[in-house]
């Protein structure tokens, strides 16, 4: 019911977009789509061809030539969605540390964030009009209810203190085999939260009319939870039966 169905998720980094949008995604079979994969193919792309990451001429001209396409997972429920660059299966390299450390700093570049946000707005215009494979499309990123898709008819913005943040990092590392002291993933996510909100092209904000849930302390399902009471109630759908269009148990702002 949701007209366009169109759901943006933005955040810092560490506030669960991925896991929550992803999430949301399945219950309600929309296509998920993390936006911020595009910026590390370009990061991952500039870095395997010896591509400075201050040298904002040749990473822009990398970005406009670099094919780069979003697939589903090859099973359903198996992991995120493929990411390919120029043919190669980059979905792993685009997590590398490298990558992370240096994703802020080419995703500011005005010729990147135009390459790549043509390329996110008309994926979400196709899947917005139920035209596409999937009846509507959950994007998640820094700049998808400001700019992307400001007509959004569900604009969410999670948030978390960035202690929590860095250490839901942390411990993802670690989960992966990755032996990263505690105090450098630290300091990465404050430098990248500094990058993120300073840029002068669509810097990380708040929309006007994004509902604000601080996930600080609370699991994925509460937070999941939450955003579906979200999509229901703006699609017109009863919830909790109160009509006074609260959403229990989830700080809202």
């Amino acid at each position: 019911m949701l007209r366009p169905r169109v759901i943006a998720v933005d955040g810092p980094a560490g506030s669960g977009k991925s896991t929550v949008g992803a999430a949301v995604a399945a219950v309600l079979d929309y296509l998920f789509f993390d936006t911020g994969v595009m910026y590390r193919a370009v990061t991952w792309a500039a870095l395997e061809r010896g591509i400075a990451p201050s040298d904002e001429a040749a990473i822009g001209a990398l970005a406009n030539r670099l094919v780069i396409d979003v697939l589903p997972p090859v099973s359903p429920g198996q992991g995120a969605n493929r990411v390919i660059a120029d043919g190669q299966d980059v979905s792993e390299a685009i997590r590398r540390e490298d990558v992370d450390r240096n994703v802020s700093v080419v995703s500011a570049y005005a010729a990147v964030r135009t390459a790549m946000s043509a390329r996110q707005r008309w994926l979400g215009a196709r899947y917005g009009s139920g035209q596409a494979e999937k009846p509507g499309i959950v994007m998640v990123g820094r700049d998808i209810g400001t700019v992307i898709m400001p007509d959004a008819p569900v604009k969410i913005y999670l948030d978390a203190s960035a202690q929590e943040r860095a250490q839901r990092r942390y411990d993802e590392l670690r989960r992966k085999g990755k032996d990263v002291p505690f105090e450098q993933v630290w300091a990465d996510l404050l430098h990248r939260d500094e990058l993120d909100s300073g840029r002068a092209l669509s810097p990380l904000r708040v929309a006007g009319d994004a509902v604000v849930l601080d996930t600080s302390g609370l699991g994925v399902d509460d937070v999941v939870a939450a955003v579906l009471r979200v999509v229901m109630e703006r699609a017109g759908v009863a919830t909790d039966g109160r009509g006074d269009g609260k959403i229990p148990d989830v700080e809202v702002f």
